[in-house]
C-alpha cells in the first residue's frame, strides 16, 4: 500500500489531473491481494465462458495494439500531470530532456521514450502527447 504508484495517484488528484492508468494499476495491486475474497467469489459465481477470439494471429495483433495504446494513455498522462506540477510549482520542466533521462537510467527506460523526446524536439509546448503526430496515428 506505498510506492511511486500510490503517491503519483495521491499528487493527479492533488492536482486535478487526470491519471487513471497508474492509479487504476494501484487499485489491481490492491485486489490482488485480495486473495481469500477472489477465492471465495470464485466458488459461488460464474464467469463468462471463453469464446475462440477468431484467428490467433488477429486477435494477437488486437492485443498487442491495444497494449501499445495503453502505454501511450499511460505516459501521455504522466506527462500531462508533469505539466500540471510544473505549472502549478513554476519548475519550468523540460519534457523531452525529462525522456532522455528516464531512457538513460530510470526503471521505465524503454526505446519508445525516444519518441516522446522527439515529439517535445518538435513542440516543446504541446499541450498533450496524444496531440503529437506519431501519437496520432
Amino acid at each position: 500500500n506505498k510506492g511511486t504508484g500510490k503517491w503519483t495517484s495521491q499528487s493527479s488528484l492533488d492536482l486535478g489531473e487526470p491519471l487513471s492508468l497508474i492509479t487504476e494499476s494501484v487499485f489491481a495491486r490492491y485486489i490482488s491481494s485480495l486473495k481469500d475474497q477472489r477465492v471465495a467469489a470464485s466458488k459461488v459465481l460464474s464467469g463468462p465462458q471463453a469464446q475462440p477470439a477468431g484467428e490467433k494471429a488477429e486477435f494477437i495483433e488486437k492485443v498487442r495494439r491495444a497494449l501499445y495504446l495503453g502505454k501511450i494513455v499511460s505516459y501521455a498522462q504522466g506527462f500531462s500531470q508533469l505539466r500540471a506540477a510544473s505549472d502549478e510549482y513554476k519548475w519550468d520542466l523540460n519534457y523531452g530532456e525529462i525522456a532522455k533521462i528516464f531512457r538513460a537510467g530510470c526503471i521505465i527506460r524503454a526505446q519508445f521514450l525516444q519518441k516522446i523526446t522527439d515529439a517535445y524536439a518538435q513542440n516543446a509546448g504541446i499541450a498533450n502527447l496524444l496531440l503529437a503526430p506519431y501519437f496520432k496515428q
